[in-house]
């Protein structure tokens, strides 16, 4: 979701449609849509049903504050009960509950909740449905749920739920555990605005029909695929709408806007790179989820966008929002963050997706400053974890903050896909997307993680500890000298800015200048501080660049060139290499070894020992190795090669 800022369309109507949108501004419309008003602890009270269906007939009109309708619940019992719970706001009126045709008792308390009493005692695994006829003024904090304004004098009506909204203005479910099957919208109105304009209706799905009653309207959409409560919506006033086809393959379907008379001609020359950008995601991950349906953008009154599943509400059409909200509807709408502590997996793909437009229409120069604004936000305060704390869920500005939410996280993806590879990153994502237990229903961190350590075989409980559920990012000081030609000797030392994390391990991308215009990419597998690293580089070194590519979140780095003194990596010389069997390990006699590790060149731990002067390499298989010695100066690596 994005930003919903406080300025009117009708106030600007042409300014919102920026090309930019920054997250700061995204999350903070989004706190403010999302309605801090409203409580956002789970109920528990409505975990003892499965919702198999609803469907919604609503009574509006965009000149009024006020909805009325019945809500039909089609539900199996997940344990034997005599009550079920839905949630509704306490101004809203329930005026009746029926199931086939029978009143049934009900009660409505502060706590938001109609509390129904079952006919008889419904049987676990038993299918059933109910009626819930209301109405009432929807609660509104002036900024989402249920909004009634204008446009150039026209009327409009729209809804944002997102987190705790639903409840505003329909009985429902709204926690994360379980989603609606399918849904039908049946949403009457007048048929014509008080210009004699035409009132069009817009919600998820696919738009079935139209029924006119004398001056009223019907309008019926099918929405056949699994939902969250706070993914549904409506929006209706004076839509001005037209298409764009995606091709998919040859499975067309179309990409419907839904805009004010007013902006058409500007929307127009906004929208047609919606069909790019979904072929980009198509290509880089699966094809659309809904294309069996629709995907569209309805104009709403706030600035920024909400991804409600198959249309997305706009506030403005920059590139920006449309590839953000669209991004959502593989991640945040096929598959959902199970809580609001995950939301990171909605928002943090979301705003990677936005950056993977810019690589794929605008190139790597682009992309790379796209990076370093994401790492500046990220490192502008030293605390803060991308996973939320349990505690801070009931906050809405907790849950969409700006740095932490979006930010940060959409460059931890970054970091994860320059350590997998592109070809693994984007495996993983995919099947993270068609995962059995998670497609179209929902996920936790822990999700993401085992799918991308499946089709990596790497472990990434480190990665996630740190860059997840930790706080904060590192500094590094690099030192280097060159003593000898064909080779340079570095030093890698790290600090935190949170005690949360003891050490962030991690590639470290470094450029290597040279005398004579030369360059040379390095990275820097770094896993403990103080590390010391030797690496072949055949011209005279005048300067190293750190992270060059702004691949790593880090902030107030700096590069020393070093004095022979220090370097005991240079110091520390195994021969003879290549070697079948005995290597000798030359040291200068201030330097202690504590213990020498051997790896292959997997990366895998194959051999631990004490220190001695020589190592016995006969009993390993020939190839590379690596060799780690832990020393008081701190870790040594070197290579030998195994004849």
């Amino acid at each position: 979701m994005k930003l919903f800022l406080l300025l009117f369309i009708l106030q600007f109507p042409l300014l919102i449609f920026s090309q930019n949108n920054s997250t700061k501004e995204i999350s903070e419309a989004e706190a403010k849509a999302a309605m801090g008003y409203f409580r956002g602890v789970q109920n528990m009270n409505t975990n003892n049903y499965d919702l198999k269906y609803h469907r919604l007939e609503l009574n509006v009109d965009p000149t009024q504050a006020f909805i009325s309708g019945k809500v039909t619940s089609h539900f199996e019992a997940k344990e034997d009960m005599n009550t079920m719970v839905f949630e509704l706001v306490d101004n809203m009126t329930v005026s009746e509950v029926k199931q086939r045709g029978m009143s049934l008792p009900f009660t409505q308390n502060s706590n938001y909740e109609v509390v129904i009493t079952l006919p008889q005692m419904q049987q676990q695994g038993v299918l059933d449905s109910l009626s819930i006829s209301y109405s009432g003024n929807p609660i509104s904090s002036g900024f989402g749920s249920y909004e009634v304004s204008t446009h150039n004098g026209d009327p409009i009506l729209w809804t944002l739920s997102e987190p705790f909204g639903a409840k505003a203005w329909w009985p429902c479910k709204q926690d994360l555990i379980d989603k609606i099957d399918s849904v039908d919208f049946y949403i009457t109105t007048p048929r014509f605005n008080p210009s004699n304009e035409e009132y069009v209706a817009v919600a998820n799905g696919v738009e079935m029909g139209q029924t006119i009653q004398g001056n009223t309207k019907t309008t019926h959409y099918h929405h056949g695929y699994p939902i969250p409560a706070y993914l549904m919506a409506i929006a209706v006033t004076n839509y001005t709408v037209y298409s764009h086809t995606v091709d998919n393959n040859g499975s067309p379907f179309e990409i419907i806007n839904y805009i004010y008379p007013e902006d058409l001609a500007y929307a127009q020359q906004r929208t047609p790179v919606t069909v790019d950008i979904m072929n980009i995601f198509a290509d880089l991950f699966e094809p659309y989820p809904y294309a069996n349906e629709k995907y569209g953008h309805a104009q709403m009154g706030w600035g920024g966008g909400m991804e409600h599943t198959t249309v997305s509400f706009m506030g403005s059409l920059g590139r920006g929002l449309i590839a953000h909200e669209l991004g959502h509807q593989w991640f945040g709408d096929k598959v959902t963050c199970g809580s609001w502590q995950d939301v990171w997996l909605n928002e943090g793909f979301a705003t990677y997706m936005e950056g993977l437009v810019v690589e794929n229409l605008d190139g790597n120069a682009s992309f790379k400053s796209w990076r370093q604004e994401k790492i500046y936000s990220t490192t502008y305060f030293p605390g803060g974890s991308v996973y939320i704390p349990a505690a801070d869920t009931i906050s809405v500005d907790r849950i969409f903050h700006s740095r932490l939410s979006y930010n940060k996280p959409s460059m931890v993806l970054h970091m994860l896909r320059k350590k997998m590879g592109d070809a693994d990153f984007f495996q993983g994502a995919t099947n993270y997307l068609n995962d059995p237990s998670l497609a179209f229903g929902y996920a936790k961190t822990e999700d993401l993680k085992r799918n991308m350590e499946e089709i990596s075989g790497m472990n990434l409980t480190e990665f996630f500890n740190d860059w997840i559920f930790g706080q904060g990012y590192p500094s590094y000081t690099i030192r280097w000298n060159q003593q000898s030609a064909g080779s340079i000797n570095i030093k890698v030392s790290q600090t935190q800015s949170h005690p949360s994390v003891s050490f962030f391990e991690a590639p470290v991308p470094i450029r290597l200048k040279g005398t004579q215009g030369e360059t040379l990419d390095l990275v820097l597998n770094n896993t403990n501080n103080n590390q010391y690293f030797d690496r072949a580089v055949d011209f005279t070194v005048q300067s190293i660049q750190f992270d060059p590519e702004y691949d790593l979140i880090s902030n107030y780095n700096t590069v020393v060139l070093g004095t022979p003194n220090y370097d005991y990596s240079n110091q520390v010389v195994l021969y003879p290499n290549p070697a079948s069997d005995i290597v000798a390990i030359q040291k200068p006699k201030t330097l202690e070894i504590e213990n020498v590790r051997i790896y292959n060149a997997l990366g895998q731990l194959i051999d631990s020992q004490i220190f001695s002067e020589t190592l016995d390499l006969s009993k390993f298989p020939t190839g590379t190795l690596f060799i780690q010695l832990k020393s008081s100066e701190g870790i040594i690596n070197k290579t030998i090669v195994k004849e």
